[in-house]
């Protein structure tokens, strides 16, 4: 599949720059370390989930980046954070239509890497060979 460059660029050309500036941040966000594996998570329970139970399913995060990775999330509409009155308050996360149509273009992307792995793996032992 080729890429139309032209259309991509005359998108792009309509936009104003805080329009330009959002785009920007809304895929620099996407590309972070969290960001996507947050969004699984919540897609794949398929309900809302405290916020103990994502940290626990995204290995290594710790509790400020996941915090930080949430609040973007839903600053951005692709998740939505419920707050319930109880002592302790319990807070739930749950990802939105638009953050499953966003994994839905990145789904692709998973896969072609998962299926390209030992091309990679290559690439980086003749890299590393180069080094030595």
């Amino acid at each position: 599949m080729a890429i139309d460059w032209e259309e991509a660029n005359t998108a792009c050309e309509h936009l104003s720059p805080n329009q330009d500036d959002l785009v920007r941040t809304i895929v620099t966000q996407v590309a972070e370390k969290w960001t996507l594996w947050t969004m699984a998570v919540l897609a794949a329970a398929g309900k809302p989930l405290r916020f103990s139970r994502v940290m626990e399913q995204v290995e290594g995060v710790s509790q400020k980046s996941l915090t930080k990775t949430l609040r973007q999330l839903e600053r951005d509409g692709l998740v939505t954070r419920a707050v319930f009155p109880e002592v302790p308050p319990r807070v739930e996360y749950e990802i939105t239509g638009l953050g499953v149509a966003l994994l839905e273009q990145v789904h692709p992307v998973w896969l072609w890497a998962v299926e390209n792995l030992p091309a990679f793996e290559e690439a980086r032992r003749r890299y590393e060979s180069r080094k030595s």
